[in-house]
């Protein structure tokens, strides 16, 4: 258990570096055609003001955007006393309960720390599982909250955004002519290319480790849960029926879709090379593995 933990969080760490040398390898190359690095530092400092913006506001538009409401205990005893239980269990603040009336069953977390949490089921999610079934998801979702996923997801945001700024600065540059040291006008057909491949290639790369460090997210999600409740097979189990009874949700929003313990969209073939999610079998895979350690 310990090591399937430990072996994720590497995951997350290699992948955000080689994010870093993705963008240092594209700030160079625009830094040099420049021959300003200027343009490199303002290029960081408005990802970073972007991705902090964010930070602070991402929770409460996650909520709305899902068309929560919040619930008491009198509201729906079963949730919220599942959710109290699991936050003293683990010592963490009790975050704020959301219930999203959709058929879609599903569920997530969101909140930039534990003090300023919240986590959210659907009415299909609530009507599916059973009792341990519904434990181990939101187990699944404080485990997002405990290991600060909105602070990773906010970090590979901001990389994502620098990769976009410096690629379209390279690109504009091959073409306006900024590659020229002769100021003869026009962009010579080296800096041509590379800022077609930078345009091209980075902001696709990108977007590939951004999906990667989201699903190994998800792998400690469910390894930190199935910790908690020390009930693997029954994240397992509601895993299985989300995979069986699961549907698009009736509000879909792609810009929240990484946080929902399901793929909320149902990608096509090519768009699950992007997804934000593993495969639901991988996981229930893994975590069939992990109930064999116990």
């Amino acid at each position: 258990m310990y090591r399937a933990i430990r072996r994720n969080k590497v995951n997350t760490v290699v992948i955000i570096v080689v994010f870093l040398l993705i963008i240092v390898g594209l700030a160079v190359l625009a830094g040099f055609v420049y021959q300003s690095p200027a343009i490199v530092v303002t290029t960081f400092v408005v990802a970073v003001g972007y991705a902090t913006l964010q930070y602070f506001l991402a929770a409460r538009q996650a909520v709305a955007l899902s068309g929560g409401r919040r619930i008491s205990r009198a509201d729906d005893a079963r949730l919220y006393r599942i959710v109290e239980n699991l936050a003293i269990t683990t010592g963490t603040p009790m975050p704020a309960v959301y219930i999203v009336d959709d058929p879609a069953p599903n569920a997530f977390a969101t909140g930039r720390d534990p003090e300023h949490a919240s986590v959210a089921a659907t009415s299909g999610l609530l009507a599916l599982l059973d009792d341990a079934e519904l434990e181990g998801v939101m187990a699944h979702e404080l485990g997002h909250v405990r290991n600060y996923d909105i602070r990773v997801s906010m970090m590979v945001f901001g990389l994502v955004v620098a990769v976009g700024f410096i690629a379209d600065l390279f690109f504009r540059l091959a073409f306006f002519g900024g590659g020229n040291r002769n100021g003869n006008g026009g962009g010579s057909p080296i800096f041509l290319v590379f800022g077609l491949v930078a345009m091209l290639v980075a902001p696709l790369v990108a977007s590939l480790v951004q999906a990667a460090v989201s699903r190994q997210r998800e792998y400690l999600a469910d390894a930190t849960g199935a910790l908690t409740t020390r009930h693997p097979d029954a994240l397992a189990r509601a895993l299985e029926k989300l995979e069986t009874f699961g549907r698009p949700l009736a509000r879909q929003n792609s810009s929240m879709a990484h946080l929902w313990i399901a793929d909320p969209l149902k990608p096509g073939v090519i768009d699950r090379l992007f997804s934000t999610h593993p495969p639901l079998a991988d996981r229930v895979a893994r975590l069939r593995a992990i109930g064999g350690g116990f």
